[in-house]
């Protein structure tokens, strides 16, 4: 068996006298694949961060090839062979991919002038390996979510790293793109990188990785070979208890029509998109990246001009603004949490009121304070959201905590349609379960939820429809009886059903 790359021991850290990791004992090899698993809050976080050079442990030490190390800085750890692929992008929107990826660590040719020829090839040779849509001169600005994310891959990927560390690297992903990922990851296997693999899809990690960590509170519960252990057992070792049926029962939504679009349409984006949601239905919106889902969700809130009928409960909607969509009855988690969706500087009690702020002024100009903080703990009751303090800033929170803020901040308005853009993105199982039962009691009250999703088994197990979209035009939809993989998979690729299927 090969040494160990990186050998961690008695790794522990504090943030403001709290324990958020203690003791942790770990290795990776090189030519394997780690798998990193744990609620929200676990610890995964800080011990990549540690890895990545980001933070710097209060205990414990870290080896690279049998020395200890200590990393001042990112810069540190790459050039010791460590690169991270974050959650959050970590991209200059004003900038090209291929200044993106090797921005900070440019390639000089003669007289240490910068070699764009060979940035540029280079980039375009890595997304290429991932199959990406996307150009070496493409701004990043215009790149969806899901392009952004693969462009942090080839980001990672530019240099000679013998670790790479990948957190939750598919959440943005299609099924093509996720073994695409997963051809090149066996690839860098084979090759003798070692790869840690972040994610709170345990069927993932039970296809991809080698071996599986697990934490929980910061402490490491479990590690196991992957053939040793199966994805029930990882979430039990999460969570510390048994996760029952996830998906919460569907009830037939025979509710009046809420939110009715007719001809929706806006320019390079999508074309002439119809569809309709009850009072207590969830209606989920599939397709491939770049099929127009979360476009049409912006134009139904006004942050892309459209031409169409937009109405709720009967009345005009039409948007030019998400303020005025919000004053229509709309509401919006967008699928950039951090990009578009909060402000990560600010308190949480502030991101949970961002919307809705204009309720909580007693008088023009003037918030009152206490009112905003009753909200936010009423919100942060509702969800389980784990923070001590609604004043902290939101940056201290896990991502699955991040997330559950912004669906707050979302619904706090009160809205009568509730438009989810991947709502569970990086969360564990069991905030996923939170999440899908309180977006079936929103429909169960009358909400009428317009669910996109990139997950296939999230859209199957929360829809009542799903209409699917392809190349920007609503190819068909799919009744709660026809729901499945293949049969949206066929609309979202134009393919036709073969007599073998």
């Amino acid at each position: 068996m090969a040494e160990p790359f990186v050998r961690v021991r008695g790794l522990g850290k504090e943030f403001g006298g709290h324990a958020v990791l203690r003791d942790v004992d770990a290795e990776i090899r090189p030519g394997e694949i780690v798998g990193l698993i744990g609620e929200n809050g676990a610890g995964k976080s800080t011990f990549m961060k540690i890895l990545a050079g980001i933070h710097e442990p209060t205990a414990g030490q870290v080896y690279i090839e049998g020395q200890p190390v200590a990393f001042r800085s990112p810069s540190d750890a790459r050039r010791a062979g460590i690169s991270i692929v974050p959650q959050e992008f970590n991209l200059a929107s004003d900038l090209t991919v291929e200044e993106n990826v090797f921005l900070g660590a440019e390639l000089l040719g003669a007289g240490r002038t910068l070699d764009l020829a060979r940035m540029r090839s280079r980039t375009a040779e890595l997304l290429a390996q991932l199959g990406a849509n996307v150009g070496p001169a493409d701004r990043i600005d215009r790149l969806s979510a899901a392009q952004k994310q693969l462009v942090e891959v080839s980001k990672a990927l530019a240099f000679d790293a013998k670790l790479l560390i990948l957190d939750e690297p598919t959440t943005m992903l299609t099924v093509v793109e996720i073994e695409r990922l997963f051809a090149l990851m066996r690839s860098l296997r084979e090759r003798g990188m070692g790869l840690v693999y972040v994610s709170h899809k345990l069927a993932e990690v039970k296809t991809i990785c080698d071996r599986v960590i697990v934490l929980k509170d910061g402490d490491k519960v479990r590690e196991a070979a992957i053939a040793e252990i199966e994805p029930p057992e990882m979430a039990r070792c999460m969570v510390g208890r048994e996760l029952r049926e996830i998906y919460p029962p569907k009830r037939a939504a025979s509710g009046p029509l809420v939110l009715e679009v007719e001809g929706l349409s806006s320019p390079g984006a999508f074309t002439d998109v119809s569809l309709t949601v009850r009072a207590g239905e969830i209606l989920g919106l599939a397709g491939l990246v770049g099929a127009g889902r979360t476009e049409v969700a912006e134009a139904l809130m006004g942050l892309r001009p459209s031409t169409g009928v937009v109405r709720v409960t009967g009345r005009d909607a039409r948007a030019h603004s998400a303020s005025a969509a919000v004053r229509r009855g709309l509401g919006y988690l967008s699928e950039d949490r951090q990009g578009s969706g909060v402000v990560t500087a600010m308190g949480v009690a502030e991101n949970m009121t961002l919307v809705s702020l204009p309720r909580y002024c007693s008088v023009p100009f003037v918030v009152d304070r206490a009112r905003e903080r009753q909200a936010a703990q009423t919100w942060r009751d509702r969800f389980d959201i784990k923070v001590r303090d609604l004043e902290a800033p939101l940056e201290s929170l896990s991502g699955g905590n991040q997330q559950k803020v912004s669906l707050a901040k979302t619904l706090d308005p009160g809205p009568q349609v509730v438009i989810v853009d991947e709502p569970t993105r990086g969360v564990d199982v069991a905030a996923k379960q939170e999440i899908y039962r309180f977006l079936a009691q929103l429909a169960g009250k009358g909400a009428a939820v317009l669910l996109i999703s990139s997950e296939l088994e999230e859209i199957i197990g929360m829809s009542d429809r799903v209409v699917v979209m392809r190349e920007g035009r609503v190819a068909g939809e799919l009744p709660a009886s026809a729901l499945g993989e293949h049969e949206i998979m066929y609309l979202a690729t134009g393919l036709e059903k073969t007599s073998a299927t």
